[in-house]
């Protein structure tokens, strides 16, 4: 993004309030050439050396909440700006004035006058030496799952209460004198073991240490049963902390009740906990299979998970979790060990996950049930045909354009839209460096750069679509495209294994891709795909085939739903003398 695409807006802003903590205010009596200057510095306590990173600066018109932890694309949107630093000296200023690239105002001379916290945030990079010898600033995951208002050893300022008034000129000095700690491992449990490999794929590929690690739920029994070889589900998700929807304990009775806006739910934690105890009960009780489930974390310096496909900026990773964590996994937890034992489900991210590593493995898994999974067709990118249109945030006619939605609820009212959403991740991170969805999906499906970033598939700011890029995109990831190429050779490896679910009034506009897959699945012959293709009425992300509970209730519900399906597979596609007796107890 070169500066001079933006329009320098003259404007003059005064900081009024008093100042706290290593806030402060002076003034500038040179409005013409620094209208409003933030000028941010490392405190020499908390950085020893010059850093590498982005400075994200955030004013939020909400006080009770820190400002880091309210940045959203949504209404509730707080104004955000970032800059990218390199060898930032500890004492030195980086800043930020009315030049700088902002969201949702484009500008900090558009800030109205008023009062706000304020707070900045430098979210570090380092150095990254790839074996075809090109090199890249990126930030490595710190166990947060790459979210930089969270990651350890990011520099941070305290909250501040300033007045802004852009009828004034003004200078905010801010130091970055906090430090996010970091964050403790979990501790094994009788059910739930954690697992963490060097990967030799991925650790040549990034030149330097790469890890996976994984949270292995272990059936009732596992201890005592030292002969018993077991089948595998891989819950493919967003970067997990530790086994989520798990609880071996009741629901906490002093826990005080939350409210779900999403929702509409009063009390949505305690839903949540009660759900996570019943699935525990329903884990250990005397009729349920006996197999293992794994949640993979396999968060990466783009995101917080990688697609669990090869990519050309990302590395390896199908082939590292496939090859190496999985093999490592069921000789560690006496797995079976072959393809039919072995079985992929997952929402969202998951969801395109859990299909696109049955369709790119479709030898190594034995089933895949696919919850609104996101794009799997990219003539549906969302609402954005990457091939026929020549902009993404656009529709365009001879004398109008409209803006195309981003988010909607099930009523289909828009909060927010494309242009939007990407403006955002502009802002936090330049080279796919935001670590949010779109520059993920670029991340992952894109050739690399010259510059050994992500090449875009779209300007950031203007939309305007890269057809070259998009053609890359349609022979390696698009998974309506692939199968539908490749249907000769996948379709009898992909008999009875393709299982698809979304809401039709997704969030993200997801069901429109799945509609296209659809289309497709069911003109198959030779063979036919034979399997499902559900939708739910009026369910919004991330509808699962529940048709007896709400969303709320139904997405807390994956394991319950699907372990009893998955079995029925595993037994019906087993091969003769298979062990299916051992687990069984």
């Amino acid at each position: 993004m070169s500066a001079n695409r933006y329009v320098r807006l003259a404007a003059s802003i005064m900081v009024v309030a008093a100042t706290v903590g290593f806030v402060t205010q002076t003034r500038n009596d040179d409005a013409s050439t620094a209208p409003l200057v933030f000028a941010i510095s490392l405190d020499r306590g908390v950085a020893a050396e010059p850093v590498d990173g982005r400075i994200i600066l955030i004013i939020a018109a909400d006080g009770e909440r820190e400002p880091r932890f309210q940045v959203t694309a949504g209404l509730g949107a707080p104004q955000v700006f970032g800059i990218d630093v390199e060898g930032l000296a500890p004492g030195a200023e980086a800043v930020i004035d009315a030049s700088v690239f902002g969201f949702p105002l484009e500008s900090l001379a558009q800030v109205p006058p008023g009062d706000y916290t304020v707070q900045a945030v430098l979210h570090t990079y380092e150095t990254f030496h790839l074996a075809n010898g090109k090199s890249v600033k990126l930030p490595m995951d710190r166990g947060e799952g790459q979210r930089w208002n969270r990651a350890p050893g990011n520099l941070y300022s305290a909250p501040a209460k300033l007045h802004i008034d852009p009828a004034s000129d003004g200078r905010v000095t801010i130091v970055l004198d906090q430090v996010i700690p970091p964050i403790e491992p979990p501790q094994d449990t009788k059910y739930i073991r954690h697992v963490t490999i060097q990967s030799e794929l991925l650790t040549e590929f990034w030149g330097r240490p790469m890890h996976l690690g994984a949270h292995v739920l272990v059936p009732e029994g596992f201890d005592e049963h030292p002969e018993a070889r077991y089948p595998i589900a891989i819950f493919h998700g967003h970067f997990p902390a530790d086994f989520g929807g798990f609880r071996t304990e009741p629901p906490d009775a002093d826990l005080e009740p939350d409210y779900s806006a999403r929702f509409g739910v009063s009390g949505y934690n305690r839903i949540q906990q009660q759900e996570a105890y019943d699935f525990y009960r329903t884990w250990t009780g005397p009729d349920f299979p006996r197999m293992l489930i794994v949640e993979i974390q396999h968060a990466n310096p783009y995101y917080d998970d990688s697609y669990a496909v090869n990519s050309a900026n990302l590395g390896p990773y199908g082939d590292a979790i496939t090859y190496e964590l999985i093999p490592y996994i069921e000789r560690e937890f006496r797995g079976i060990g072959e393809g039919w034992a072995r079985f992929l489900y997952g929402g969202s991210t998951g969801g395109w996950e859990a299909l696109a590593v049955q369709v790119m493995y479709p030898d190594e898994y034995n089933g895949t049930f696919a919850a609104c999974p996101d794009p799997i067709d990219f003539r549906a990118y969302t609402l954005v045909n990457i091939y026929d249109d020549e902009n993404a945030y656009y529709v365009r006619g001879p004398f109008k354009q409209v803006e195309r939605p981003g988010h909607r609820n099930w009523l289909g009212e828009i909060d927010l839209t494309l242009r939007e959403y990407n403006h955002l991740e502009l802002v936090l991170g330049t080279h796919s460096r935001s670590g949010d969805q779109y520059d993920i999906w670029q991340a992952v499906y894109s050739p690399m750069g010259d510059d050994g970033y992500p090449k875009p598939i779209w300007d950031k700011y203007t939309g305007e679509i890269d057809h070259e890029v998009a053609e890359y995109w349609r022979e390696n990831y698009d998974l309506q495209h692939i199968l539908r190429r490749d249907w000769e050779t996948l379709g009898p490896k992909l008999e009875g294994k393709i299982h698809i679910y979304v809401g039709d009034m997704d969030n993200y506009y997801l069901n429109n891709a799945v509609y296209l897959m659809e289309e497709f699945l069911e003109s198959t012959t030779n063979p036919y795909y034979a399997g499902v293709v559900d939708y739910g009425d009026r369910a919004e992300h991330c509808w699962n085939g529940d048709h007896a509970n709400p969303n709320h209730i139904s997405r807390l519900r994956y394991n319950t739903m699907y372990v009893p399906r998955i079995l029925e597979r595993i037994e019906q596609a087993a091969p003769p003398g298979a062990d299916l007796t051992s687990w069984r107890y």
